[in-house]
């Protein structure tokens, strides 16, 4: 299984590689107030790419916090009702 992960890295390492090197022609990438940035394509792509990972993983974390508090939240409310459970059944 190790082999084939990676055997499965390599390739995908080769074929971008491949990628980057056909799509090196410089591009400008334009931005607000004229700025503008001269930069290989390949090199954009993976900016784009890397921008795009970043904001997924905040928005992953500020997801997982929201999960974490609604969790202590409920083990609270756990903790206060479960006396009161045990007390009714003991009825």
């Amino acid at each position: 299984m190790k082999i084939a992960l990676w055997l499965l890295r390599i390739g995908v390492f080769i074929a971008l590689f491949g990628l980057s090197i056909k799509n090196s022609s410089p591009v400008e990438l334009r931005f607000f107030l004229d700025r503008s940035l001269t930069a290989p394509l390949s090199l954009a792509l993976l900016g784009t790419f890397v921008l795009g990972v970043v904001v997924g993983f905040i928005t992953l974390f500020a997801t997982l916090v929201g999960q974490r508090r609604e969790i202590a939240k409920l083990r609270r409310e756990l903790h206060t009702l479960r006396p009161e459970a045990d007390n009714m059944d003991k009825r």
